[in-house]
């Protein structure tokens, strides 16, 4: 074996050892690779399956559609046609169309499990920032459907549809909400994924390379016509929610189990000291003849603590006159 690969695998040892010491210390428990993943794929199922049957109808659709349109055109915020046109070539079509397919499908999947080996911690707040986001989406989309550009009759493209090897239409909307377009997700859990990458590595440039995840999703999602400009700041608002509320809940489990250790701790102590106590008359007993003291009466816990210390004789003086001039 060869002195770099010997170094390598003591790093990876090193770095297991100090990732379940932090792990331990922060109160984290983990469940195995598999288990976590194919729970992870069961809430998924449950969360696409409740987006199908909370599904709206195009009418009502278009009409919230209309409404996101006229705050934007307010806002003059509208660009979600120019911004098509402006990207409207061949390749860069392809490769918008298929960065919206890969964020959720690819990205998102090998993130977690990069990060679960990488760094469980960051995993973990990623994990639970994705399910809060989930279960906050889901009411907005069956209470408040919108269909997005390409589906509200404004004149943009579904390009997507055209440029990818998944069309977004026909047998693709089984477990698929093609009106839920406010919050993007696709928005949110991007940046959500660059934050995490960032947190999980040291090189600068690779962390730069991150960061500009979720802008390269917000504008593949807008170029394509899948968003607007409001779907992609509800999006990050949500995600940010989901942060906040998982990392309460993260420091609550913490504190949680520092409670409990302490408690732990206290309940050993004081089974300590009482054993103690228990077993210092009877210590004290069985000293008491070898140190000249009466056994029926053990030592005093401060005269037992006291170290034995030499006794000094006062010899009194006694006058010469009284023994007549001769000194005992």
């Amino acid at each position: 074996m060869s002195k770099h690969l010997r170094l390598r695998l003591r790093y990876a040892r090193a770095r297991r050892r100090g990732q379940r010491t932090s792990r331990r210390r922060a109160g984290i428990r983990f469940t195995s690779g598999p288990r976590e993943f194919a729970l992870f794929g069961a809430v998924y199922l449950l969360y696409d399956a409740a987006r199908w049957v909370c599904a709206g109808h195009l009418t009502v659709a278009r009409a919230h559609a209309l409404r996101v349109i006229a705050l934007e055109r307010s806002l003059h915020i509208a660009v979600e046609g120019s911004v098509q046109r402006a990207l409207d070539s061949g390749v860069l079509s392809f490769v918008l169309s298929n960065i919206y397919l890969a964020a959720q499908a690819i990205v998102l999947p090998a993130a977690l499990i990069w990060l679960y080996r990488r760094s469980p911690v960051v995993y973990l707040h990623l994990r639970g920032t994705v399910v809060v986001t989930w279960l906050i989406a889901t009411p907005i989309f069956a209470l408040y459907p919108v269909a997005p550009p390409r589906l509200a009759g404004i004149g943009v493209q579904d390009i997507v549809s055209h440029q990818a090897v998944v069309t977004l239409t026909g047998q693709s909307t089984l477990f698929y909400n093609p009106y839920a377009a406010v919050p993007s997700l696709h928005v949110g859990l991007a940046f959500s994924i660059g934050i995490a990458v960032v947190a999980a590595l040291r090189r600068p440039w690779i962390r730069a390379l991150a960061l500009l995840w979720g802008p390269l999703v917000t504008l593949a999602v807008i170029a394509t016509g899948n968003h607007y400009f409001f779907d992609a700041a509800t999006g990050l608002l949500v995600a940010a929610v989901a942060f906040a509320a998982t990392r309460a809940a993260s420091r609550s489990q913490v504190e949680l189990h520092a409670v409990s250790r302490a408690v732990a701790l206290l309940k050993s102590g004081a089974a300590t000291v009482l054993a103690a106590g228990s077993s210092a008359p009877r210590a004290a007993a069985a000293a008491g003849p070898a140190a000249g003291t009466n056994a029926d009466r053990p030592l005093s816990a401060p005269a037992a603590a006291r170290p034995n210390r030499p006794s000094i004789r006062v010899r009194r003086r006694i006058p010469e006159s009284a023994t007549g001039g001769c000194r005992p």
